[in-house]
């Protein structure tokens, strides 16, 4: 349905909160309402577009386009969020690029996995975060101006992507500064990078996604990381 919409060119209108929103947003949420509360009725449901339904310790959450703006002027890096927190906890996690035909996911215990979209029964790759150790040898990015700045100097600063936890669960780059987004926007990719091995921290210093986003990185690094930009160490 979201890559029917993309395809048909549709344009967006703003939200009450200045952040844009297409017919493709609230289509694919209701698409995923209606089929979760079809499948799942005592779970609840948390969306972007429609907000929360229900009270339940499982919590399905839902951002049914993630990059509206590349969205809209037919770039093809927007994807299609959706997890399932239980009791606070992510286990499990799906990330789809329908444009770009690649497909993300995990659970809890499970492993981190990428495959083609539609799924086919070849290619599906196993995820791992890179090894590196030292600090001196880290590649780091960061989404947005004010975390990019905080990046440390002397340490090799990977060029702006349009998909940067796609490179930290491949191994590409080893740690990833992703501050003031949304649940939906981080829920699944909390679960994905601890499954390929890596870590996360919010702002707090514990692993929510409720909290404006944070810290990922490889296992190694973490903590020095941590340190260095002056986050809360994990209890």
């Amino acid at each position: 349905m979201a890559l029917t919409y993309f395809e048909a060119c549709v344009s967006a209108t703003l939200k009450a909160d200045g952040t844009p929103v297409t017919k493709a947003d609230r289509a694919v949420e209701q698409l995923f309402r209606e089929a979760l509360s079809a499948a799942r009725p005592d779970d609840a449901l948390l969306g972007e577009e429609f907000g929360r339904l229900g009270e339940s310790e499982r919590v399905w959450i839902i951002d049914p386009v993630d990059g509206t703006s590349f969205f809209t002027r037919r770039d093809p890096n927007w994807r299609v969020h959706l997890a399932l927190e239980i009791a606070g906890s992510i286990e499990i996690a799906v990330v789809a690029d329908p444009a770009l035909r690649r497909c993300w996911w995990a659970t809890r215990g499970g492993g981190a996995f990428e495959c083609s979209w539609p799924r086919e029964d070849s290619g599906t790759k196993r995820l791992a975060v890179s090894a590196t150790s030292n600090l001196a040898d880290a590649r780091l990015n960061a989404l947005g101006n004010a975390s990019r700045a905080r990046l440390l100097p002397g340490v090799d600063h990977a060029p702006a992507s349009p998909l940067p936890l796609v490179e930290l669960v491949r191994g590409e780059i080893d740690g990833l500064l992703a501050e003031g987004y949304h649940t939906w926007d981080h829920a699944p990719w909390i679960l994905l990078v601890e499954q390929a091995g890596g870590r996360f921290t919010d702002q707090t210093g514990g692993r929510a996604s409720y909290q404006g986003g944070g810290l990922y990185s490889n296992a190694n690094l973490h903590s020095q990381l941590l340190t260095a930009l002056q986050y809360p160490v994990p209890a």
